[in-house]
């Protein structure tokens, strides 16, 4: 992997954590948590290690809005903590 596709991965992940956050309601939620900044990274990475890209870009592609993550998402604690916050969960 050169470092072109891996700097193009990068951004096709976190573009995925983003469209999750936005199609579970919670997008809004992560930037105003406590130390936002630090939240997203871990999030983002958590994203970028996971091996269902495809699958995760094809459940999205299907999903405009859902209650509950995919099965395999990393972020699904954190996804449930923020729809507590904002009492969507």
């Amino acid at each position: 992997m050169t470092f072109l596709d891996y700097l193009v991965s990068v951004d096709a992940r976190t573009a995925l954590m983003d469209r999750m956050m936005r199609t579970l309601g919670v997008d809004r939620q992560l930037t105003v948590v406590a130390d936002h900044a630090a939240v997203t990274n871990r999030a983002v990475n958590r994203c970028r290690s996971c091996g269902h890209q495809d699958e995760c870009s094809a459940w999205l592609d299907n999903h405009h809005h859902a209650d509950e993550p995919p099965a395999y998402c990393r972020n699904s604690d954190l996804i449930a903590r923020l729809q507590h916050v904002s009492g969507n969960g």
